[in-house]
């Protein structure tokens, strides 16, 4: 697979590297001298107590990171959110139309407080809410919506991952963005499932999607909801609770709360029956065994610096056009961009996906996607909705992609 994981550590040493130097200037400047010992450790002291040295480095850090950020985006309105996270608007012209954007760049280097992870509408994936009320609910800074999903229901379309728990699996191998401890990742993504049994195990197409073939055999966990939806046809339900086969049912059943029910044809499923214990296993294809959050989309934008749209392969070409669009990528320097670009009004009039792309590799992304776009386009900052929905204050959304502080 194609994955790529950004390497913050390098860049963070390089980052820390200029900071010391930075930081070995300012102490010389100020005729601080390193003289007197501690008398019970090994660590020199004796520097002014007006001047922490640790709380020096994040300083000048700090002001090392603002600096970029006035340089990338001189000429344009940029605010302060939080430290390391900074609001940037701006209006661009495309064959001399305006189009109206906003931009949140953050570094969780700078503020290792912050947290992003995706949020879900509800307890169940078949559950919409606004933006702003899921913001609310996970005491978020920023917000942003999230990827695709089915209107009716509020299921998300794609891989989804939170704190490590899958609740939706990939459709189409379309691109995702990892999140890690210290960086990201971005890649199409596969879902890599069985169900183990002591008498052979089977493999799983999917977990918690809407059916696109009868012949797919998917799991579905209490995550979707009270109760599965209808058997294919010549399809049958399994329901496992607790590890153990309890029923088979050729309609529609209720998923226990501590196990699952697995859909899909019966000469593949009923076999099963007579196992004595069974277990899910659901990885994914890359395997990041660190990750924490998975959030998809697609497609690509940039793929290792360059302009990269595979609208096509990922079955996405009904999206093309001028449009109100979300996107998401990361820097070199392991800063997260976010992006949305309002659209559909004479004021501003959306974005191509050439355009989009070209606009986040500007902006410094190593790798970058497109998230659910159109009606679903919104920015969410301190409390409010800070671009301009098709739909004021944005329409009730699936999942979203927010960023809070921990503890």
């Amino acid at each position: 697979m194609d994955t790529v994981l950004i390497a913050s550590k390098r860049n963070r040493f390089v980052n820390v590297g200029i900071v010391i130097i930075f930081s070995f200037c300012i102490l010389f400047s100020q005729n601080l001298l390193i003289s007197a010992k501690d008398a019970n450790t090994d660590i020199y002291t004796g520097i002014t107590p007006t001047l922490n040295y640790i709380d020096n480095i994040q300083a000048v850090e700090e002001e090392i990171f603002n600096k970029k950020i006035e340089e990338k985006y001189k000429n344009f309105q940029i605010m302060e959110v939080e430290k390391g996270i900074k609001h940037i608007k701006m209006i661009r012209y495309y064959n001399r139309k305006p189009v109206r954007i906003n931009v949140v760049e953050l570094s969780t280097d700078i503020n290792d407080k912050l947290l992003v992870k995706p949020a879900i509408a509800s307890k169940t994936l078949s559950s919409k809410s606004k933006i702003s009320t899921m913001a609310k609910n996970e005491n978020a800074i920023v917000a942003i919506n999230g990827g695709y999903f089915k209107p009716q229901t509020g299921v998300p379309l794609g891989a989804l991952m939170i704190d490590k728990k899958v609740y939706t699996g990939p459709i189409y191998d379309r691109v995702g963005i990892g999140f890690f401890d210290n960086g990201y990742a971005m890649s199409r993504i596969k879902l890599n499932a069985t169900v183990d049994t002591n008498i052979g195990g089977f493999k799983i197409d999917n977990v918690n999607q809407p059916r696109m073939l009868s012949t797919h055999t998917i799991v579905y966990t209490r995550d979707w909801g009270k109760t599965t939806p209808p058997s294919p046809k010549y399809g049958t339900q399994l329901v496992v609770n607790k590890g153990k086969f309890v029923g088979l049912s050729q309609q529609s059943t209720e998923i226990p709360e501590n196990g699952f029910v697995i859909v899909g044809p019966a000469r593949i499923i009923e076999p099963m029956s007579k196992a004595k214990r069974l277990k899910l296993k659901l990885k994914t294809d890359p395997a990041w065994s660190n990750v924490n959050h998975i959030i998809s989309g697609g497609p690509y934008l940039v793929k290792d610096s360059q302009v990269y749209v595979d609208m096509t392969a990922q079955k996405l070409s009904s999206i093309g056009g001028r449009n109100p669009r979300t996107a998401i990528g990361f820097t070199e320097d392991n800063h997260l961009i976010l992006l949305t670009a309002d659209g559909r009004e004479g004021a501003s009039v959306g974005l191509t996906l050439m355009e989009l792309a070209n606009l986040m590799k500007e902006f410094g992304c190593v790798q970058a996607m497109n998230l659910d776009g159109g009606g679903s386009t919104v920015m969410y900052i301190n409390g409010q909705v800070v671009n301009k929905p098709v739909v004021s204050g944005g329409i009730p959304l699936s999942h979203s992609l927010t960023v809070s502080k921990k503890g």
